[in-house]
């Protein structure tokens, strides 16, 4: 039986929050994550950029996570929920205060290109066949995809490039462990690849608004081409000095910093 631990959190105000609805406030509310995993939401206060919300929670955790984080999410009716900001703790830094940690919190912007986590099974080979040469790109499952709907899931699929085509795979709904089991070809130019490269994004589609990131990863085609690759692959952010892909791809959210109080206690057990 898995060990686990208390963590004793009050989320009690923000202040001076941004206003991101047209009639110049917001409604934020609180989202708790534990290694990415939701485990709490407070209620939503309505029409305030200084909410106070005073929720205690005594959460449960498995004795070796890594990370508690607060999101500040703005409520909307139609489309997706605004991220403000989130507070972010890692297990060291909770540990290090014995006596709790008890005041105002500056949050930071979240880049949603860069909340990624999980795997992708891919496998890749060029056949020996006459003609031209060709990719065969076989998309099999992902694992552990962030969650992006309030569902608590994603809506994931599979968008492959390759010598300037695109290809994607079909939506698998509400799962954060999707199987495709589908495979896309590409065919190779002919002579030398040099730096070319196969790219695969994990994307959550969105039937309002624009879909979301999920991941991506690439293979080197020189190195593919020499011999077959397959395997789990773990989901990397864009790079920061990316465009966005596709004419439908994630939101940045502005470069501000904001407080909000957030109190956490503690109750740990003796082999802590």
């Amino acid at each position: 039986m898995a060990q686990t631990t208390s963590l004793h959190c009050r989320v009690v105000e923000g202040k001076d929050l941004p206003a991101k609805d047209v009639s110049g406030s917001s409604d934020p509310y609180c989202l708790l994550k534990v290694d990415n995993e939701v485990v709490a939401r407070t209620a939503t206060v309505w029409r305030s950029l200084n909410p106070f919300w005073g929720e205690e929670y005594t959460l449960r955790l498995p004795l070796g996570f890594q990370r508690l984080a607060v999101y500040v999410l703005d409520e909307d009716t139609v489309g997706h929920d605004d991220v403000i900001g989130k507070i972010s703790l890692s297990r060291e830094q909770i540990l290090s205060e014995p006596r709790g940690i008890d005041g105002w919190l500056s949050l930071a912007p979240v880049e949603p290109d860069e909340e990624v986590q999980g795997e992708i099974h891919v496998e890749l080979r060029v056949p020996q066949r006459r003609g031209p040469r060709a990719l065969r790109c076989r998309l099999v499952e992902a694992r552990d995809l962030a969650p992006r709907d309030l569902s608590g899931t994603s809506d994931p699929f599979a968008r492959v490039s390759c010598c300037g085509r695109t290809l994607e795979t079909a939506v698998v709904k509400k799962t954060r462990f999707p199987r495709w089991d589908e495979v896309l070809e590409f065919e190779l130019p002919a002579g030398e690849l040099g730096e070319a490269v196969l790219s695969v994004e994990v994307w959550d589609w969105d039937i309002v608004g624009k879909n979301d990131f999920l991941g991506r990863v690439e293979f080197p085609l020189d190195a593919v081409c020499k011999a077959p690759t397959k395997g789990w692959f773990p989901l990397l952010p864009f790079p920061s000095t990316a465009e966005d892909a596709g004419p439908k791809t994630s939101r940045h959210w502005p470069s501000w910093r904001r407080s909000a109080r957030w109190r956490a206690g503690r109750t740990w057990p003796p082999s802590w």
